[in-house]
C-alpha cells in the first residue's frame, strides 16, 4: 500500500512544471535582451528574463525563483560569447533579487506583501550588485577584457568616472535596481490573470 500522500505528490508535480516551463520562457527572454547605450556601456544590456523567476518565486516559492535563474543562465551560457562571466553575473543577481522576493511574500501572501517583497528583492539585488560585481564577476572579467578597457567604456560616458568603484556605484547599482523594479512592473501587471494557472486552479 502506497504512503504517499496526494496533495504532497501534486504539489511536487506542480513545482516541477511551474519552474521547468518559466525556465524556458526566461530563457527565451535572456535572449531579447539590447543595449542602453546612453546610460550603460554597450557590453551590458537589459532583458526581462527575471520575470518568469519572480512570477516562480512568488507562485512557487523563493526556491522556484532559484532555480528559474540557474536553469536559464546554464541553457544561455551555451548560446552566449560572454565566456560564462555574463551568466555568472545574471545568476547571482536574479537569485539575490527572486530570493529575496520570495521569501518575503511566503511570510506575507498578500498584494502589499507582494508589493514590499519584490521592491525589497529589487534593492537588495541592486545594492549587493556593487560587491558581487567588484569583488566577483569583474575580476573574471579582467581575464578577457582589461580593467582600464572596462573604465574606458564607461567614461565614454562621464568622463569623469575614473576607477572600477565609481562606475558600479554611478552606473551599475541604479541600472541594476531600475531594471528590478520594471520586472516588478511587469510581474504586478500580468501575475493576477496567471495566478490561476501558476497555482493549478484553471
Amino acid at each position: 500500500m502506497s504512503n504517499s500522500n496526494p496533495r504532497k505528490t501534486g504539489s511536487y508535480v506542480r513545482f516541477i512544471t511551474v519552474t521547468g516551463i518559466l525556465s524556458a520562457v526566461a530563457f527565451v527572454l535572456q535572449l531579447i535582451e539590447f543595449p542602453v547605450p546612453m546610460f550603460m556601456p554597450t557590453f551590458i544590456k537589459l532583458d526581462f528574463s527575471d520575470l518568469p523567476a519572480l512570477l516562480g518565486a512568488f507562485s512557487a516559492g523563493p526556491l522556484s525563483g532559484i532555480l528559474i535563474e540557474l536553469i536559464k543562465n546554464l541553457l544561455h551560457v551555451t548560446v552566449s560569447g560572454s565566456f560564462g562571466v555574463g551568466e555568472l553575473s545574471n545568476f547571482i543577481l536574479g537569485a539575490i533579487f527572486t530570493g529575496v522576493a520570495g521569501l518575503i511574500y511566503k511570510r506575507k501572501k498578500t498584494k502589499s506583501g507582494a508589493l514590499i517583497a519584490s521592491i525589497t528583492g529589487a534593492v537588495a539585488m541592486g545594492l549587493l550588485s556593487y560587491v558581487t560585481n567588484l569583488y566577483v564577476v569583474y575580476p573574471v572579467y579582467y581575464n578577457f577584457m582589461p580593467k582600464e578597457v572596462i573604465v574606458e567604456a564607461y567614461k565614454a560616458i562621464i568622463p569623469s568616472v575614473d576607477s572600477i568603484e565609481k562606475c558600479l556605484l554611478i552606473f551599475n547599482v541604479p541600472f541594476t535596481i531600475i531594471k528590478g523594479i520594471l520586472n516588478v512592473i511587469l510581474c504586478f501587471l500580468i501575475y493576477k490573470p496567471l495566478s490561476p494557472i501558476l497555482k493549478g486552479r484553471h
